[in-house]
Formats: structure tokens, sequence, C-alpha cells
């Protein structure tokens, strides 16, 4: 679903923008959906080239996608879930994508990141499933570990590339969050 952040993700990304704004920024990359472009828009008025990839965006939940959560609907994520965790990354829910398909796209991505960067400080905003299973890929982790990467919308995974390997040096940075939880 492209929908558009609601007010308390408009909030988030304000505070994810005031956290982070002096960072020298080389580079913007996002999903094609509009969300990710509104969480990081104050960046991208900065005059900071930005580019969206499709591989980037969120799986899809198929015949789940947009509806609002039931009972059934949760035992359904929750037991996919597990599914993917015991190594059946082929599934998927019905007109959905399976994790397998969602690295295959983001793998495309990774190639372009990698051999058309020269840009030294990169910011990348997606969405909550899709960056677990991208952080799955730049770590080498299998992608039936995505749930060892928390998710909270504007986390911050920092991470250094030293021409071969990724390491992760911050990891589900929530710190500007906090003054928004205090609030709640």
């Amino acid at each position: 679903m492209d929908t558009d952040l609601n007010a308390h993700g408009k909030s988030q990304a304000e505070a994810f923008y005031e956290a982070y704004k002096d960072v020298p920024f080389d580079k913007i990359y996002t999903s094609t959906l509009k969300r990710t472009h509104q969480t990081v828009h104050k960046f991208i008025e900065k005059g900071i080239s930005w580019t969206q990839y499709a591989g980037l965006d969120e799986l899809a939940w198929g015949i789940h996608e947009g509806k609002e959560s039931t009972e059934e609907m949760r035992i359904a994520f929750n037991e996919m879930l597990e599914r993917w965790t015991q190594g059946h990354l082929h599934l998927k829910f019905e007109k959905g994508e399976s994790p397998l398909e969602v690295k295959e796209r983001q793998l495309e991505v990774l190639e372009r990141l990698i051999e058309e960067n020269e840009a030294k400080t990169i910011l990348i905003c997606m969405h909550g499933r899709a960056m677990r299973l991208f952080l799955c890929l730049l770590t080498n982790r299998s992608i039936s570990e995505m749930e060892e990467f928390p998710h909270q919308n504007t986390t911050l995974y920092k991470l250094h590339f030293d021409g071969n390997n990724f390491e992760i040096v911050e990891f589900h940075n929530t710190d500007h969050l906090k003054f928004l939880c205090e609030q709640d």
C-alpha cells in the first residue's frame, strides 16, 4: 500500500531529522513508496542527491495488504513468520511476495549501490520487513534470521562498509524517539 505518513509518523520523521540533520549525507536512497519520501523529506529539501528504487519497497503482504488487523490475521502473520524463521522462505500470502522474491530485488539494488557509489555517507529509508531482509543481506546472514533485527518506525541501523563487508556499528537506535514516547 502506498499510504501517507499519519500524524505520529510525521512526528517520528521530524524527530529523526532533528537528531541527524547535521550528518553530512552524500546520497539518499528510498523505496518508491511515498511514506519513505515523506520520512526523509527535509533531508531531500536540503538538496542531497536522492534516488528511488522499487527494490527497497516493502514486502507485499498480498490479500492482507491494507486490511484492518484481526485476530485471525495476526495468527496467520505469526504462523508465516515462524515458517520463514524455520527456513521456508518461498512461502507467501496469496498475491503477496516471499522473502526470497524480496531478496532477489534487493540484491539488484545492493549491487548498484556498491558499484556506482563513491558517496561516503548514505541514508537509506525503507520499510520494516524489507529492512530486516536487507540487513541480512548486508551482514551475510541467512534471511531466515530476519527477526534478529528489531524494527520500529525511524529505527536507525548504522553500518560501515570497508570495501568488502558491512559491519553494524549502531544497532536499532531509537534514541531520537525518546521524547515522543514520553509524550504518549
